[in-house]
């Protein structure tokens, strides 16, 4: 059987393979980017099934509107009215299944073959490989400590091919940085010249125990602006509930038309359920207990790695959040070292499939989120031992 250029050129998921290897429980893994389960709250989900149930009848087990259930897009655009005074309406809102949909309806709308996509270096794995799918043309801005390379920014744009660029500006994945609001500005400053989009993807926003909510690059002040939210890691990653936020009414209309081909609408169910959930119960009393449990985790791997890990190791701290950043000498391969880390029963994601371009990088990423402070220490404790003992030369 013959396959499809766009299929067979785009890789498998390498956290998704990790993950296979990694399903021994004896295996300390910083590798996926998994929520706690601790924090969801399944007792007051299990009481909003009943009463979705109870109040909603058939309507939960009937197909339903491609755009998703409209007083949940009405909360949605109320929450980011009210935190940072925008005009978001529920037509403004195309609820997803997660984010990864949003990302595959996006570059299915924007993108014919060979187009050009500006992305992030390092980039999200997971928005690469749906990218992918539409063969496209990547161009690398580097990521900084505060947010994309400007230079490198502008150089990119200066491609006619370009459609839209893809950022993470709050807690980064895979960095964990967020962009400063100098930063913003100045990328504002340069992509409203352009006849682009400015992809705004914010799954982490709402779990920052450290510094002020920042308002977004585009969103409010960009005609092109897309923003993309989930409840994946705030609420439950199972239900697979994302949305997508634009002003620009023909790309919703698009996107939708898009999202009919796909899977006519997302699970209505989940969308019930959610709603409910959030509008009888203290959300943000919720996702401030997630803060509180992932700021102890974030704390618990950094001062491992402060005390166990060589000087010539770098890493970022971030503010929020679930990722760190691992960057070891100029030459190392983060690969070797995962082959090594792997026979001491710890795991994590090796650097390279964050890059379009680049192979056996010097970067990893680590994930803190899943793993108890004293299993964080001891996970830390073997890859600095890792790191300590082998030469430069064995990891090049």
């Amino acid at each position: 059987m013959k396959y499809s250029d766009r299929i067979v050129n785009t890789p498998p998921s390498f956290v998704r393979n990790i993950l296979k290897v990694t399903g021994n429980p004896e295996v300390i893994s910083f590798a996926g980017g998994l929520p706690n389960p601790i924090s969801f709250p399944i007792d007051k989900l299990q009481n909003s099934i009943q009463h979705s149930i109870e109040e909603n009848g058939p309507k939960l087990f009937q197909y339903s509107t491609t755009a998703g259930y409209l007083p949940l897009r009405e909360y949605i655009a109320n929450k980011y009215n009210n935190d940072f005074g925008y005009e978001i309406e529920a037509d403004d809102i195309i609820i997803t299944t997660g984010s990864q949909e949003a990302l595959m309806l996006i570059a299915q709308v924007l993108v014919n073959k060979g187009d050009g996509i500006v992305m992030e270096e390092p980039g999200y794995l997971g928005a690469i490989q749906a990218f992918n799918l539409t063969e496209p043309t990547f161009y690398s801005a580097t990521l900084e400590d505060d947010g994309l390379n400007i230079e490198e920014l502008e150089k990119a744009l200066q491609n006619p091919n370009i459609k839209f660029i893809y950022t993470v500006p709050n807690f980064h994945n895979p960095t964990g940085i967020t962009y400063s609001k100098e930063k913003r500005d100045a990328i504002y400053e340069v992509v409203k010249k352009y006849d682009v989009a400015l992809i705004e993807d914010d799954p982490y926003g709402d779990l920052r125990w450290n510094g002020e909510k920042l308002p977004y690059i585009g969103a409010g002040r960009l005609e092109n602006s897309i923003l993309l939210g989930s409840f994946s890691k705030t609420v439950t990653p199972g239900f697979r509930l994302g949305y997508i936020v634009s002003k620009n009414k023909e790309l919703i209309r698009h996107i939708n038309t898009a999202k009919e081909a796909v899977d006519l609408h997302t699970n209505i169910f989940a969308q019930y359920v959610i709603h409910d959930y959030l509008v009888n119960n203290a959300y943000q009393e919720h996702v401030d207990k997630i803060i509180s449990l992932y700021r102890e985790q974030a704390s618990a791997m950094l001062n491992a790695m402060e005390k166990y890990f060589p000087s010539t190791v770098k890493y970022t701290k971030p503010d929020g959040g679930m990722f760190i950043w691992v960057t070891l000498e100029e030459g190392m391969s983060a690969l070797k070292l995962f082959d090594k880390a792997m026979e001491v029963k710890v795991a994590f994601v090796p650097g390279d499939p964050f890059y379009t371009d680049k192979t056996n990088v010097n970067t990893f990423r680590l994930n803190f989120t899943n793993s108890e402070p004293a299993v964080i220490e001891e996970g830390i404790k073997r890859l600095g031992k890792i790191l300590h003992e082998v030469s430069a030369k064995e990891l090049v």
